[in-house]
């Protein structure tokens, strides 16, 4: 999978992208993690990507033309079918696990990142297939959002993780949060571990485990649970 990132700030992928899971997944060739610093194709003799919006108002808006022009750049060779382009807003659909699920079958990904007030109109219109979000709130820039749908997204990839249960037994895989973990010692302080863990019996620890996830659910995400009751 690659992710190429459109952002005015390269050096933060470039430090938090080479570190733990993703940056081993780097080194293995499973993941390709690309930042693209758009001010470098600014026309601009002093490097500028902003301007006032028209029709007045707050802040400032970033231009089409770096944008477009780092664009262009970066597909210009592509032989292959247009990557998938998401703009990180926080206007658009709500990043979940399914939407993670689906955008893991993909090749090849362009992540855009805002900033300031947002981005000319203009841009969305001529490249963007998508605005993902990654909650109901405003982040200074595109590029948290854009560093959590990375990670999101690569974990899911054959390999990235040492087995398909290292993500499918977690929250929201199958629309349930994940049930408690417990490890040595068994007994901390007089608290001890549940005994159906210690049993041996992996039949009875699945159902129990199964039967921890639904009540959990139910009680820190009753919108999920009331989701799943429908199906």
């Amino acid at each position: 999978m690659k992710f190429d990132v459109l952002t005015l700030f390269p050096d933060t992928f470039n430090m938090v992208m080479r570190e733990s899971i993703i940056g081993r997944a780097q080194e293995n060739g499973l993941v390709e993690v690309n930042a693209i610093n758009i001010r470098d194709y600014s026309k601009n003799k002093h490097k500028k990507v902003d301007d006032y919006p028209f029709g007045g108002g707050n802040g400032m808006v970033m231009t089409c033309q770096p944008v477009l022009d780092a664009y262009n750049d970066l597909t210009k060779d592509l032989k292959s079918k247009k990557p998938r382009v998401i703009y990180m807003s926080p206007q658009g659909r709500v990043l979940t696990q399914q939407i993670a699920s689906e955008l893991s079958k993909e090749e090849h990904l362009i992540l855009l990142c805002g900033h300031y007030e947002g981005i000319d109109e203009r841009i969305i219109e001529e490249i963007v297939d998508e605005e993902i979000s990654i909650g109901d709130y405003v982040l200074t820039g595109g590029e948290l959002p854009a560093m959590v749908l990375i990670d999101c997204v690569s974990r899911l990839i054959p390999e990235v993780l040492s087995s398909e249960g290292s993500y499918s037994d977690e929250s929201h895989y199958n629309g349930l949060l994940e049930y408690p973990q417990y490890t040595r010692p068994a007994d901390y302080n007089g608290i001890k571990v549940p005994d159906i863990l210690l049993s041996g019996h992996h039949a009875n620890i699945e159902k129990w485990r199964n039967q921890q996830s639904i009540e959990r659910t139910k009680q820190k995400r009753p919108d999920l649970y009331q989701l799943i009751e429908k199906k």
